[in-house]
């Protein structure tokens, strides 16, 4: 066999990568080849933090393919057309590719290996690039995946896993398929000004750092908002610049608690894959519906607009939101308390929570997003559906001495310890020295709303 090709979706690196490497072997060439599909942006996932940061990793991607030998062949259009069309020009005979596992990516997956076939050509599809484990791999008795978080990771963590594997040393690849111009960072409006910078290259040292300095902390130090001692590789696992796999096999080599509940981390996110591999509908629909009758009208929309722009009155909420908004990026724990003040204290529709999430988080994947959302909301998979975070409370708790308020919120910085978490306690002078909003709601206020409309009351 002379030529394969490799179609590079969300794993856009040359380490670890099953595909690369059996095309490789298989082939004298291969055509490493990137779709950038229309269809992406028409379903909305085309936000410019997420743009930015591919074409990070696109460049990056295309360089390490230069050092050995080889380079990016990106193409503009529908996915089966481009890939049959790059297929042909350089006569090739397969084509390799993971396996996605949402609905978009199952349906483009059955297109093209129809597309293929019937022109005398295969299409191999590689499990666990992606993810650690496949979806569907393990199941309960009776169903077709995990509803409860903890079964899942008890038979998750005795999954056997397949070894990670090197980058191959020369990818030669044929003159014949042109390539367009790849896509560039500076070209992209409306970027986060503090963006992280995208590709594997940064990922992998990202990861190594993080292993040798912080992993034996972090199992006490995660939710410290102010500390930042989490990892930051979710953009980098999104866009597959950094293996999953890869991630678990080197803490598991470094062993500790720390790296145990890292490692559960990366559990969460293949739950929440085979969630919605088994029920796509959840992407827009409530998995456990509760019959929520969220809040309509001008007050409402009133209340989101606030939320959006990080002016709730709520210190540690308005952080979150503020940080989201500079990085693309925010801290899980902020994520959970945003989410948690939006549908319980406001009592507001998760979806428009998750849809302002995905307009600017770089690591905004629908699986983890729309799940997490769900879970926060109490529709998900949560077993205790009720909880309620008071922003108050987890904030005294998750950012004692204020200092990741302070970064975020800077007029508020002049506040004393605790009582950042609570400006409204000001009186006189110092309360109208600052200029920050009176708190949306009472929190009382909120919490009794959301029992009414839960039935709890």
């Amino acid at each position: 066999m002379s030529v394969s090709v490799v179609l590079f979706t969300s794993d856009l690196r040359l380490h670890d990568h099953p595909p690369l490497r059996a095309a490789v072997a298989a082939a004298r060439e291969v055509v490493p080849l990137f779709v950038r599909d229309p269809a992406v942006d028409r379903a909305g996932f085309a936000a410019p933090n997420r743009l930015a940061f591919l074409a990070d990793c696109l460049t990056d991607l295309d360089a390490g393919l230069r050092e050995r030998g080889g380079r990016l062949v990106v193409r503009s259009g529908d996915t089966v057309t481009e890939v049959c069309g790059v297929v042909r020009q350089a006569g090739a005979d397969e084509v390799h590719m993971a396996a996605g596992h949402s609905a978009f990516a199952r349906a483009r997956e059955a297109l093209l290996r129809r597309a293929l076939e019937s022109d005398g050509r295969r299409l191999y599809v590689h499990d666990a690039v992606t993810t650690v484990v496949p979806p569907g791999e393990v199941t309960p008795q009776g169903s077709d995946h995990f509803a409860v978080f903890t079964p899942y990771l008890r038979r998750w963590v005795s999954e056997p896993l397949r070894a990670p594997l090197a980058a191959p040393r020369a990818v030669p690849v044929p003159q014949g398929p042109r390539s367009e111009k790849l896509p560039e960072r500076a070209a992209v409006e409306g970027v986060s000004e503090g963006l992280a910078t995208g590709g594997e290259t940064e990922g992998r040292r990202r990861l190594r750092v993080w292993l040798s300095r912080h992993a034996d902390s972090y199992e006490e130090v995660h939710d410290d908002l102010a500390g930042d001692a989490t990892s930051r590789l979710s953009p980098y696992l999104h866009f597959g610049a950094v293996s999953a796999t890869e991630a678990v096999h080197r803490a598991r080599a470094r062993g500790g608690a720390g790296a145990e509940a890292f490692v559960r981390q990366l559990c969460w996110r293949d739950f929440h894959q085979q969630v919605l591999a088994a029920r796509p509908e959840t992407a827009v629909e409530d998995y456990r519906p509760r019959h929520d009758l969220w809040r309509r009208g001008e007050e409402a929309e009133a209340d989101l607009r606030a939320w959006q722009q990080g002016r709730t009155g709520y210190p540690v909420v308005d952080a979150a939101l503020r940080q989201l908004a500079y990085e693309g990026w925010t801290h899980n724990r902020g994520r959970l308390l945003a989410a948690s003040f939006l549908a319980k204290t406001l009592y507001l529709d998760w979806r428009e929570g998750a849809r302002h999430f995905l307009a600017l988080l770089v690591d905004g994947d629908i699986a983890n997003n729309q799940l997490n959302w769900q879970w926060v909301a109490g529709t998900g998979t949560d077993t205790r559906p009720n909880r309620v975070l008071n922003p108050v409370l987890q904030g005294k708790r998750y950012d004692p001495e204020g200092a990741y308020v302070r970064r975020w919120v800077p007029e508020l910085a002049h506040l004393p310890g605790p009582l950042i978490h609570e400006p409204w306690r000001l009186k006189g002078r110092d309360r109208a020295a600052y200029d920050y909003p009176e708190p949306l709601v009472d929190l009382a206020d909120g919490l009794s709303r959301f029992r009414r409309a839960r039935g709890r009351e």
